[in-house]
């Protein structure tokens, strides 16, 4: 008989079994919710997914609901088994289990090993593009040359008027309404939870997350690539697939996923430019931070070499957005208390930009993406917020810090439109927090921005003592305050 197998609440999918037969351990430990506010939705999601596997295994799965892991683990007199965890801190935990055996990882796609041969044949930085092209050709990805009418590239668009059917509903059941009755109970002990209730709006089991994704590729894959990089106040998602949490709870295999979209252009149901920008995301973005996760030594969470000591406002971290006037910072903040998500356009230019802007901590910027949102991983976060937003992780995910001003807003969203701050303003009573933000970020990180031509250019139109000394005096006046 197989050993039994302990599935993290990471781990739901049928591609973290090795057969039909093979009896399950699952650990539903409320230390996990007790530690540090996390979403109400998130709380949500996590629970009804383990309980929705549970009921799946039936009497080959044995859930346990303890206070700690550690109080399961006592109670079992039996070996266990466990796929490589998906974090660090529960690495540490299964490698404290006495008699815990610890498999290989699965849930992706490039092995720790390969990822270590191709970074130890790099001679410069590790970096998505180089780690991308070697993945399409080492999984002989999207090989066959591309017909010249598939490869133009359609333009951005904001218009909230595509004909892109929204995703299936999720339709909540009796599992669910106890997961909301017991997080109901655990608020009234004490727990604290942040943002909304509200229905149930992602997968929690694989036969939901199968239906989303064929929904998605039949649907919203021909126009992804039209609306990947915009935003708008009509549609949050517009043609994301909104999969990212059915893969980060292993709900979904990335393997089969992105030979699913490679056949829709070879079917004609989606172009080139579309299926590319889609795989770029599962078989590039996602394996190399999972990757750079493992292969790059932690250290402590500092402020990189960008001026970043602020601490975050409460307004910002209660996701109170009633008090924010900036229309895209008030969206934006309103769908993540609303819905614990948005596409990663908003996280980086509207969430992390502001912060970067105003120099908030990096650490505390992790953890609030962490409890934040639906698909919050620790190995995706800390190269997203640090790598990216912050430019604050060595090695940096990307080449130069996501700091934009108002008008780059502008120009890729809908936005603007109605909002009482002009975008081309930085000074005076209708100035973009973002556009003055910018140029305060600017100023005071002008020593480190010698080396990157783009920033020191910007920085260089924007260096009348006069008109600098007015913005800087106007942000810091701003502080911490809502915009």
């Amino acid at each position: 008989m197989s050993c039994r197998r302990w599935l993290l609440a990471d781990q739901l999918g049928p591609h973290f079994l090795d057969d039909s037969d093979q009896p399950v351990l699952l650990i539903e430990a409320r230390e996990l919710f007790r530690r540090r506010p996390m979403h109400r939705q998130k709380a949500h999601l996590i629970l009804s997914a383990l309980r929705h596997r549970a009921a799946e295994l039936g009497d080959r799965g044995l859930l346990l609901r303890t206070g700690t892991f550690r109080e399961a683990f006592d109670q079992l007199a039996e070996p266990v088994e466990v796929c490589h965890p998906h974090s660090r801190a529960a690495m540490r935990f299964a490698r404290s289990v006495p008699g815990l055996a610890i498999l290989p990882a699965r849930g992706f796609i490039t092995s720790p090993t390969e990822f270590a041969a191709w970074a130890e044949r790099q001679r410069g930085p590790l970096r998505l593009d180089d780690f991308h092209r070697h993945a399409l050709r080492r999984h002989e990805v999207l090989s066959a040359p591309a017909e010249s009418a598939s490869t133009h590239r359609p333009p951005r668009s904001t218009d909230a008027t595509r004909p892109v059917p929204p995703p299936p509903p999720v339709v909540e059941d009796e599992i669910d309404a106890q997961v909301r009755h017991d997080l109901d109970r655990w608020a009234a002990d004490g727990v604290r939870f942040m943002g909304r209730d509200g229905p149930r709006r992602f997968p929690a089991t694989n036969t939901e997350a199968q239906a989303r994704l064929a929904h998605f590729l039949r649907h919203r894959l021909p126009e992804y690539d039209r609306y990947a990089e915009v935003m708008s106040a009509h549609d949050p998602l517009l043609a994301h697939s909104g999969l990212s949490s059915s893969f980060n709870l292993g709900l979904l295999d990335p393997r089969p996923a992105v030979r699913a979209a490679e056949q829709a252009w070879h079917d004609r149901l989606a172009p080139r430019a579309a299926v590319e920008s889609f795989i770029r995301g599962l078989l590039g973005w996602r394996e190399f931070l999972w990757q750079l996760y493992w292969y790059v030594e932690p250290r402590p969470l500092g402020e990189g070499w960008l001026a970043a000591t602020e601490p975050m406002p409460q307004w910002f971290a209660e996701l109170d957005a009633d008090a924010v006037e900036a229309r895209c910072l008030a969206d934006v903040l309103a769908t993540v208390r609303d819905t614990a998500f948005t596409h990663h356009v908003p996280r980086l230019l509207v969430l992390g930009n502001y912060a970067l802007q105003r120099g908030w901590r990096p650490a505390e910027l992790v953890d609030w993406f962490q409890r934040s949102f639906v698909d919050g991983a620790d190995w995706v976060m800390n190269a997203t917020v640090l790598g990216m937003s912050h430019h604050a992780e060595s090695p940096p995910v990307e080449t130069r810090p996501y700091a934009v001003d108002g008008t780059y807003i502008d120009e890729i969203s809908d936005y603007c439109v109605g909002c009482r701050y002009s975008p081309e303003r930085a000074l005076g009573d209708l100035a973009c927090p973002y556009s003055g933000g910018f140029e305060m970020f600017l100023h005071r990180n002008r020593a480190r921005l010698v080396d990157d031509p783009r920033l020191a250019a910007e920085l260089a139109c924007r260096n009348e003592p006069e008109h600098r000394d007015a913005v800087l005096a106007q942000e810091e006046k701003r502080g911490s305050t809502a915009p």
